[in-house]
């Protein structure tokens, strides 16, 4: 009999997709597995037994299986020492603080409403889809359902919500907002007055909400109500709807038009002066008041302002009106004139944020501006506020400092979901995925502001997260996990898959969180939960151009995740035991075997654990290194009194552990063994602090230092052999446990025999 010894030295691309298994030719095959479940991949090639978890606090949400988030868990960083677990639920927010000096968690606020005592708009049906971004101590959230939303943090332990507001001017009587021209491109708005409340608004086209029925000739369901709509820059509030072509409104000061600089021309020997005012509206034989005039070609300020009626119109933009006095000169000035008018003209707009027009779906902070994006009505929009200006989204003049009104047009319409602030600020859409460049020695202004597509692919509703100089983000169908990354050769952006080998642990994903080495290990992982409640593990390496990929499962479900500095929390979804799901606050503990465990003082064997568990849980129990084996909770005890009567103990909840290789194959004379039954007779596994390990269902036995039963095991560092019989077309080697302990394998060594 032949025999043929097969390593296997790493494991650094982790689970691959059932359809390598033919790939034998390929170099991913000797580094991969067929499974690595509970299996943390470690950059030096190996695997380590994930940890446990350690129970936080249980949420007293009633758990319904039909919503896709019910609790969904984000980190709220203010400083080094000050640092919060916030809660997103169902018209409810909750803020755990993170004790700086013990680390423990505590939870210092429940929020139920906003500071105007209106209910919180968050909603489980879209839970999974809020945004949100922060700066200092004030955090914003966002959905297109509802207004931004405000977090503030105003103590060490006090959060209130508050609505966002823009800032107005000093007499408010301007908001700072962004406006856009809903109607169509000749539809007119012709207001009744120029100033005074209840005024008649009038389109030449149907444009008015009317939602619900009409009352007393009002529609007072409208959703226009409450709105502002800008004409010619002045601002008028709606107050009711009559029809689809009839509204009313309040002017906040009164219809002005404020016109560019010099903006008359004057006519040597004339008293016609023209006069240039963008979408005047104008009729010959129409007034207008003329006020804040200067003197220009030989015309005092006085024979210009004052009512005029016009006598001509030379066009949309130009009329012309007849001066108290000829002009001795043909000249352009007049200073900064304004005009009152309320003729019907198309230069008018409406605020882009509304209950009818929709909220941002996108937030970010970018080069110390507040950036929105993607609203119902303007899906391919981009604003950003004044620098420094948090909610001053004025775009005034377009100098650099004012805010910016964009469109990402690129002749489709593309739904904003992310902005994301990286090397450049990124837009992610639901159909493509963009970018605003940054410059070398000026930041982004409304004159060098450009948007590029640069990938055809779309993102989910899973916020993007940065890792290792790329940003991650889950495509919108939810099968693909995709870096975005500037490319110096193709000089653009690339959108390529990271989960092409792996497709079969991407599903349909609801969350993703970064962690940058910590709990104890040095690698960098993204931790992407999926909908069935499983967590998908990337492991990168850049500098060896290697993902790999692991997949975390629980005796029960994962339900959200977050990550604080080096401190991994996570969500459970478990049966404590009386056949109820509970939602669980765990965090992840390199000290911990078990999930949903804690550290448990008893007497004689004799453990009270009603706080965690209900009567008929099963739990296992473990005591320092040795695993005492599985108990069922009764009168709200785990009685081991039979076993060994210890007096401390974790009790939680088992998980599997198991790494499977691809199929062992070798090329020997006449070609690959692919086919051929084969046996596997001899596996060597390299193991480091190991003790409890299996190799296709054949334990390693680990025994006691001394003959002294009471001393722990030793772990066990160094080759360990095991002998196995059968033949298979495609034997495979199986590592597992039959006791929650810890097991780090390195890689090994299998000897094939043919």
């Amino acid at each position: 009999m032949a025999r043929v010894r097969v390593p296997l030295t790493n494991f650094q691309f982790g689970a691959v997709s059932p359809s390598m298994l033919s790939r034998t030719d390929s170099p991913v095959y000797a580094q991969a597995a067929k499974k690595v479940e509970n299996l943390f991949l470690r950059n030096e090639g190996g695997v380590l037994r994930r940890f446990g978890t350690r129970k936080v606090y249980e949420f007293d949400t009633t758990v319904d299986t039909s919503k896709r988030q019910q609790v969904r868990i984000i980190p709220f960083i203010f400083s080094d020492d000050e640092r919060y677990i916030i809660s997103l639920e169902h018209e409810q927010i909750r803020c755990f603080k993170i004790d700086p000096a013990t680390g423990a968690i505590s939870l210092v606020e429940t929020i139920t409403q906003d500071v105007n005592a209106d209910t919180l708009p968050i909603t489980d049906t879209y839970l999974d889809e809020i945004n949100f971004a922060q700066s200092g101590d004030i955090m914003i959230l966002c959905h297109q359902t509802f207004s931004p939303l405000r977090l503030v943090r105003t103590s060490l332990n006090d959060f209130q919500v508050e609505p966002f507001a823009f800032d107005t001017d000093s007499d408010g009587e301007y908001i700072f907002q962004p406006y856009y021209s809903f109607q169509g491109t000749s539809v007119t708005l012709d207001p009744s007055a120029t100033t005074g409340t209840g005024i008649t608004l009038t389109t030449s086209a149907n444009y008015w909400d009317t939602t619900g029925t009409q009352t007393a000739g009002n529609y007072l369901d409208s959703k226009h109500v409450g709105i502002i709509i800008r004409y010619h820059g002045q601002e008028i509030e709606i107050t009711s709807v009559q029809s689809a072509t009839q509204a009313t409104g309040d002017v906040i000061d009164k219809l002005e038009v404020h016109l560019d600089v010099d903006a008359i021309e004057t006519t040597d020997g004339l008293a016609d002066i023209e006069i240039t005012m963008a979408g005047h509206g104008l009729k010959t034989g129409d007034t207008v008041i003329i006020s804040h005039a200067g003197a220009v070609g030989g015309i005092s300020a006085n024979q210009i302002n004052g009512t005029r009626t016009v006598q001509d119109i030379i066009d949309d933009n130009v009329f012309v009106v007849t001066a108290g006095a000829n002009a001795n000169d043909s000249v352009v000035g007049g200073g900064s004139p304004k005009i009152e008018t309320h003729a019907p003209t198309t230069a008018w707009e409406e605020q882009s944020y509304s209950v009818l027009r929709g909220f941002p779906a996108a937030v970010t902070f970018h080069e110390n501006r507040l950036w929105f994006g993607g609203t119902i009505g303007q899906p391919d929009g981009i604003w950003a506020s004044v620098t420094g200006e948090y909610y001053n989204f004025d775009v005034g003049d377009a100098e650099d400092s004012d805010a910016l009104d964009l469109t990402a047009s690129i002749g489709e319409i593309n739904t904003i979901r992310h902005i994301v602030s990286n090397r450049d600020l990124q837009i992610m859409t639901s159909t493509s995925e963009m970018y605003i460049p940054a410059f070398t020695d000026k930041p982004i202004t409304p004159t060098n502001a450009q948007i590029k597509r640069q990938t055809p692919y779309g993102a989910s509703y899973v916020r993007p997260q940065s890792l290792d100089g790329a940003t991650i983000f889950v495509q919108k169908t939810g099968s693909v996990v995709r870096e975005y990354i500037y490319s110096d050769a193709e000089a653009a952006y690339v959108a390529n898959s990271i989960s092409a080998l792996s497709a079969h642990l991407i599903s349909d994903p609801v969350q993703m969180t970064i962690l940058r080495g910590a709990i104890n290990r040095p690698e960098s992982y993204a931790f992407i939960l999926n909908s069935n409640g499983n967590i998908a593990l990337l492991t990168s390496n850049r500098a060896e151009n290697r993902v790999g990929w692991s997949e975390f499962t629980t005796n029960g479900k994962f339900h959200s995740l977050c990550t604080i500095d080096d401190r991994v929390f996570l969500v459970g979804q478990y049966d404590k035991g009386d056949g109820t799901d509970k939602f669980i606050l765990t965090e992840f503990d390199s000290n911990l075997y078990l999930d949903f465990s804690d550290d448990f003082t008893g007497t004689a064997g004799v453990f009270d654990v009603s706080s965690h568990f209900a009567n008929g849980a099963v739990v296992s129990v473990i005591d320092g290194d040795n695993y005492v084996g599985d108990f069922t909770v009764a009168s709200g005890n785990v009685d081991v009194s039979a076993v060994e009567e210890i007096t401390s103990a974790e009790i939680g909840y088992k998980f599997d552990v198991e790494l499977e290789t691809l199929p062992i194959d070798a090329n020997i004379g006449n070609g690959p063994l692919t086919g051929n039954p084969r046996m596997i007779n001899r596996v060597i596994l390299d193991l480091v602090d190991t003790l409890s390990v299996s190799v296709n269902g054949k334990k390693l036995v680990i025994r006691q230092v001394t003959d002294d039963l009471s001393l722990g095991r030793t772990p066990v560092t160094g080759k360990k052999e095991f002998r196995l019989i059968g033949y298979k077309e495609d034997p495979t080697v199986t590592i597992t446990q039959t006791a929650p302990l810890s097991l780090q394998v390195n890689g090994l060594i299998a000897e094939v025999a043919f």
